[in-house]
């Protein structure tokens, strides 16, 4: 697939016979592109990254090498997901790393968003670099760009690209699905068999939870964000609002408020459920959860997670507010 323009007879991707044809012919590209060299790939567990993932093993196998850093942001179940899925069932050639008391210890004490941001995908690129450097025989890279990301941002996804890396290590880029857009990822992941969980999965921050644990990020309560948020995807899926709801997901604050539980004071963080639809996320509307599952999964969470003593639920549309809180 070259050049950065999608032609304008290209029929969009909307059947699974239309997502074969589509791979049929990536894996011959890609083949032709790669040859006997390895390629190199940073791995999330999103969709965009996993169908690229997906495709390279189908076309290279083992040549492809995976890169899956686990930054302690993600949601939960999300890395043991990509291991199951990619090294147990796809048998890729995965290499994990933990780097969860890195990224927090470099995380500590910064409160301001867009700090925490640039602190997040700059260890991010330190991280992948220092992989890369282990690994010989590397000449490809590839990036889960979609068309989206270069209509809006010139063919620079942040979260994918790490062009940050060292001019020293120069590899050719490899982006199998950059004139797709998003639905049409999905049709693809589909047909590649990906879980459904994982091809159908809501946005996702590129720094994850981490503008979720609002402020300063500390493991309390970035594991009460990680811990209410599986209680209401969990929620959501059993009540028939999974695929539904545009976005949803659950933000801790970093401030403490008075409770009370088995008959004693609290002093402990309050949640906060965030769940809008949207088209194109420049605006978005609040859906109207039912009060009787809100008041099910309060109890959930107040009973469930530690250090939690309230929930809250955020009713306001984009504009005025926006869809994250950071």
């Amino acid at each position: 697939m070259q050049g950065n323009v999608r032609p304008e007879n290209m029929e969009r991707i909307t059947t699974p016979e239309l997502a074969d044809k589509f791979i049929e012919e990536q894996v011959s590209e890609l083949r032709e592109q790669i040859g006997d060299k390895k390629v190199l790939l940073a791995l999330s567990g999103g969709v965009d990254s996993s169908v690229v993932a997906a495709l390279l093993i189908k076309a290279v196998g083992k040549q492809l090498v995976c890169v899956h850093v686990n930054h302690g942001l993600l949601r939960k179940g999300e890395p043991e997901q990509v291991i199951d899925v990619f090294r147990n069932q796809m048998d890729a050639n995965l290499v994990y790393v933990d780097a969860v008391d890195r990224f927090l210890d470099k995380l500590a004490g910064v409160a301001e968003p867009e700090k925490k941001r640039k602190i997040i995908g700059a260890e991010f690129i330190r991280v992948f670099e220092e992989e890369a450097r282990k690994l010989d025989g590397i000449e490809f890279l590839a990036q889960g760009t979609i068309y989206p990301d270069i209509l809006e941002s010139d063919g620079v996804k942040a979260h994918h690209n790490v062009g940050g890396l060292p001019e020293d290590l120069q590899f050719e880029l490899v982006e199998p699905v950059k004139l797709l857009f998003k639905d049409e990822v999905r049709v693809v992941g589909k047909a590649l068999g990906l879980p459904d969980n994982m091809v159908f999965r809501q946005p996702f921050p590129g720094p994850g939870l981490g503008v979720r644990c609002l402020g300063a990020i500390t493991r309390d309560r970035l594991e009460a964000v990680r811990e209410s948020d599986a209680i209401l995807r969990e929620e959501f899926a059993k009540n028939g609002l999974e695929g539904k709801v545009w976005q949803y997901f659950t933000a801790v604050p970093d401030f403490k408020s008075v409770g009370v539980k088995d008959g004693k004071r609290t002093f402990a963080y309050p949640v906060i459920l965030r769940a809008v639809n949207t088209k194109d996320a420049m605006t978005a509307t609040v859906e109207n959860v039912p009060f009787e599952l809100l008041q099910h999964i309060t109890q959930r969470i107040t009973t469930e997670v530690e250090n939690v003593n309230r929930v809250l639920f955020d009713l306001t549309p984009k504009p005025c507010a926006t869809i994250e809180w950071e």
